[in-house]
């Protein structure tokens, strides 16, 4: 492994062991460097290889952010938050993932899948809610980007910060999932069938899933 790929690979750990969610802020380069006892070049270039790879984005006098560049008018979808219902999500979601997962189990290249698989590991490693939370939403976007269609993408991103800005029903009586988590199984059925190339099981899989997920969100919508 050459030296780039070792300090990038330490930073990726790091933004695990310390449950950096989509969108964090990273500290300063400088701290960082000190961090890892390394020089800001070797720090850069380790952190261009980590965007490239879509893990992280940076934006010049704001810092580097972790998951892909958002490329949403974030004002729009602020609007857009105001005017739907959880619903309304619900249903779009049911239309645009399945599909995302059939294109991804058709599209998606070496590096897709080793991303999908860790972001479905870091799922079941996870030691609290807010970590499996952050690495159920890594996987989601990792299958949408695994399908290679832009404009699904788009659609997709849009409705995942229309999501995350609404307050779900949803309530916890453990600090984290189970050993025995129903959305685990669910996962491994999706990301198997997306490793294997099966279009046709990977969107059955993950409408499934989704029924699953808001079967416990909203009973009344069985």
């Amino acid at each position: 492994m050459s030296e780039t790929n070792a300090l990038a690979d330490q930073l990726r750990k790091m933004i695990v062991a310390q449950k950096y969610g989509l969108s964090d802020r990273l500290p300063p380069e400088r701290e960082l460097c000190q961090a890892f006892n390394v020089t800001r070049h070797q720090m850069r270039t380790a952190l261009a290889l980590l965007e490239k790879n879509g893990l992280i984005w940076r934006h010049v006098g704001r810092g580097t952010f972790v998951g892909p560049r958002p490329v949403l008018n974030l004002e729009e979808v602020a609007y857009l938050s105001e005017l739907v219902s959880a619903e309304q999500i619900v249903t779009v979601r049911h239309s645009i993932e399945p599909e995302l997962a059939r294109l991804a189990a058709e599209n998606a290249n070496k590096s897709d899948l080793v991303r999908i698989r860790d972001c479905a590991t870091g799922c079941t490693q996870a030691a609290d809610w807010r970590g499996y939370e952050a690495w159920d939403t890594n996987l989601h976007l990792a299958i949408a980007r695994a399908a290679h269609n832009k404009l699904y993408l788009y659609f997709f991103e849009t409705l995942n910060v229309v999501r995350r800005g609404m307050v779900w029903k949803q309530t916890r009586t453990t600090p984290g999932p189970a050993q025995d988590y129903c959305s685990f199984e669910q996962h491994e059925s999706i990301v198997a069938a997306i490793e294997t190339g099966d279009a046709r099981r990977a969107k059955k899989a993950m409408s499934a899933h989704l029924k699953s997920v808001y079967a416990r969100v909203f009973p009344e919508m069985r």
